[in-house]
């Protein structure tokens, strides 16, 4: 990074740069001769007291002091990605949401209030996009209160790393006690390299089955909300590879949504993987989306996920922006 100005460092920010993008450099405070820097790239999000707060990519906010600062300026935006279909936050937000929709949903402002009696986060949080149409911490006690009475933890799931995320709300939840729990990349790519690979044999079907539940094995017995998250959506398919004893060796599900297919829960037998059941499944999902129009594709990993991340960058899947999921600490949730 480049701070200087006639070969000066300098602090080129200042509070009225809240809410941009910056590059810092400050002195670390480990008390070493020589001394030493740290540099910090995020999103400005407070400066006050003598504290600048940067919200990095990751959804990690980092407390600098003023004193510390040797050097700042603002940057551009996240450069477009190279490789993928265009696309801008809040398209990508709501297409993904509308793939993991609710049983149950009530706005609050321009945020949506989700739940589907505790079957993934995704489906039991806040979407807020928007303004809830009252002060933060007003909507915030709304929604504490609307889960509580849903028996549910409370959870806000926020954005980060585009340009248009929400890296001035993962602050603001930070700063009121709630914890990142959860943190996911959403990636992006063309839908047709995928459906370039071998299908094999993959069985696709409208509806979610006994067998398919039994190999993905994230909610138990399902109940009936179950089955309503995972069959929702505007156009849902399903995948099977044929296994033993009645179990799938592999499955997948793909939500194909205008020029959007996602991509999820795709679960292989532990035993039968590095077999290309898992580019199989895909395989034949994108088949199926390239045949309803459908040119684009996402999908959504944990960053945690080794094996899943190397999968999908070999497909030539980039990230997009990252998510996180919030939830309230305070006492009763």
């Amino acid at each position: 990074m480049e701070f200087t100005a006639g070969g000066r460092l300098e602090v080129r920010i200042d509070p009225s740069d809240v809410g941009k993008r910056v590059s810092v450099r400050r002195l670390s405070d480990t008390g070493a001769r020589p001394e030493t820097f740290t540099d910090t790239v995020g999103v400005l999000t407070s400066w006050t007291g003598g504290v600048l707060l940067i919200t990095r990519r990751t959804g990690e906010t980092v407390r600098i002091a003023e004193s510390s600062l040797v050097a700042g300026k603002v940057v551009p935006p996240a450069p477009a990605r190279r490789r993928g279909p265009a696309a801008g936050f809040e398209e990508l937000a709501r297409v993904t949401a509308r793939a993991w929709p609710p049983v149950e949903a009530e706005p609050l402002g321009e945020w949506t209030l989700r739940a589907a009696s505790g079957f993934t986060r995704r489906a039991n949080s806040v979407l807020p996009l928007g303004d809830p149409g009252m002060p933060l911490d007003d909507a915030l006690a709304r929604a504490r209160a609307w889960y509580e009475e849903r028996g549910l933890p409370p959870y806000v799931q926020v954005a980060t790393g585009a340009e248009g995320t929400q890296e001035p709300l993962c602050a603001a939840l930070e700063e009121r006690g709630w914890r990142r729990e959860v943190t996911a990349e959403v990636r992006v790519g063309g839908l047709a390299p995928v459906g370039d690979l071998e299908p094999g044999d993959v069985r696709l079907s409208r509806s979610v089955d006994e067998a398919w539940l039994r190999r993905y094995n994230r909610s138990g017995v399902p109940g009936p909300h179950v089955l309503g998250v995972l069959n929702g959506g505007p156009s849902v398919w399903f995948a099977s590879v044929p296994g033993t004893g009645g179990v799938p060796a592999a499955v997948g599900r793909c939500v194909v949504d205008g020029r959007w297919a996602g991509f999820m829960a795709v679960e292989v037998d532990p035993e039968q993987r590095r077999r290309g059941l898992g580019t199989a499944v895909m395989a034949a999902l994108a088949r199926r989306a390239l045949e309803e129009g459908a040119s684009a594709a996402w999908l959504q990993v944990e960053t945690d996920n080794r094996a899943a991340l190397a999968l999908y960058e070999g497909m030539g899947f980039a990230v997009h922006h990252l998510y996180h999921h919030f939830r309230s600490l305070e006492a009763g949730t």
